[in-house]
């Protein structure tokens, strides 16, 4: 079944549709000086129908829309070479209350694509969340902030000493929970300029 129209088709995707995704597709690199991560890539602006498949899939408890972005990453694999530079890939984690409300986390299913077309190991025991917060999409920028404060911590940092870490994660709006996660890396010995992150959209 499609994940956008629902009509059946075995890809997940059909042509019509993936016209319409193919429009929206740009795979966007920037620099940054002032947070705890170098590079942040991107490969949708978080609008349109891309908006409406991560809602979907995020709230509405329907995982299965990720195949929808797996057959199209596939055809676009060229796009992903820059990403080759990394060692790991990082998701950031959900609390374990909401991952068990929710039943799976939706940059994990994202990361595995990705991981999948590389060949970039994902390292699921390095970063825990700590604590239950307020939504994110909830708050304003500096909320969002004060809001992640000190909501993750690391583990079995020897695993990834040295590496060239990629932090996965659905959206970037403000920055403030890959930049935290970031901060907790580097507060535990990573260095900064082995840390980028990767997001499906960026709002």
């Amino acid at each position: 079944m499609c994940g956008i129209c629902g009509k059946p088709h075995k890809n997940s995707l059909c042509y019509n549709c993936r016209k319409q995704l193919q429009k929206e597709f740009k795979f966007n690199q920037n620099y940054f000086k002032n947070k705890f991560f170098t590079e942040q890539y991107y490969f949708f602006k978080y609008q349109n129908i891309v908006r409406s498949l991560i809602l979907e899939m995020k709230f509405n408890k329907k995982p299965y829309i990720y195949k929808t972005f797996q057959y199209f990453f596939e055809k676009n694999e060229k796009n992903l070479e820059k990403l080759k530079k990394y060692d790991i890939m990082i998701i950031v984690p959900l609390s374990s209350k909401r991952k068990r409300l929710r039943g799976y986390n939706q940059s994990q299913l994202i990361a595995e694509i990705i991981s999948n077309i590389l060949q970039i190991k994902i390292q699921n025991k390095i970063l825990f969340k700590t604590k239950n917060i307020l939504p994110q999409s909830t708050l304003n920028k500096e909320q969002r902030k004060n809001n992640i404060k000190g909501a993750f911590k690391a583990k079995n940092i020897e695993k990834i000493k040295n590496k060239k870490i990629l932090l996965i994660d659905d959206i970037y709006t403000t920055g403030s929970t890959l930049n935290e996660c970031s901060k907790t890396l580097v507060k535990n010995g990573i260095k900064k300029e082995n840390i980028g992150v990767l997001t499906l959209a960026k709002d």
